[in-house]
């Protein structure tokens, strides 16, 4: 459990008891590669935090294509914020990439950590402020930089996912096909 209070320590800084109190109130879990955790349509009931393996979401468009939205390794959130905060159907899919150790926050819990510990609500407040902040980015880069330069900035950016993810995956988070991804790989290697 060390690793989500550093991750936690890096905006907040938490008493002993503070800790202890946000520890029982989320729960571990492990889970196998190929894992659905959270099924489109359903309402997303919590936020994950990877201790260690690999996660991703996604959405199946109407023509049954994957578009990956995020990519979770150790020591990052990851959930369907729309549902999470809104406590509608969500579009996305949480799967499990690898073996995985997980720990789970309920929303009712982490409703009832703002008021028991109020730094928390700053915590993820901050978190989401980031994850925005990313999200603009990314849109940003989608609608201005070639699938190259695209790529090129995942790889500078998760230089840890490379290895770790399939290409067709990769090639769905930049916005490309496999096999144009294939292509330009092999473009980009002969430089």
């Amino acid at each position: 459990m060390a690793l989500i209070l550093d991750n936690i320590s890096k905006i907040v800084s938490l008493s002993e008891e503070e800790k202890k109190l946000f520890l029982s109130k989320t729960e571990t879990q492990h889970y196998k590669a190929k894992t659905i955790l959270h099924n489109a349509g359903e309402i997303c009931k919590e936020s994950y935090f990877v201790n260690s393996g690999l996660l991703r979401s996604f959405n199946i468009n109407d023509n049954i294509v994957e578009h990956v939205l995020h990519f979770a390794c150790e020591g990052w959130w990851i959930g369907d914020m729309y549902s999470l905060l809104s406590q509608k159907p969500g579009n996305l899919f949480i799967e499990v990439l690898e073996d995985s150790e997980v720990v789970m926050l309920s929303k009712e819990n982490q409703e009832q950590l703002y008021f028991d510990i109020p730094k928390l609500e700053r915590f993820f407040r901050i978190l989401t402020e980031n994850s925005l902040v990313a999200h603009q980015e990314r849109l940003m880069d989608n609608l201005s930089l070639s699938a190259e330069d695209r790529f090129e900035k995942f790889c500078k950016r998760y230089p840890t996912l490379i290895q770790r993810v399939p290409q067709k995956q990769i090639a769905s988070y930049i916005g490309v096909t496999p096999e144009f991804f294939s292509k330009m790989k092999s473009r980009l290697l002969k430089r």
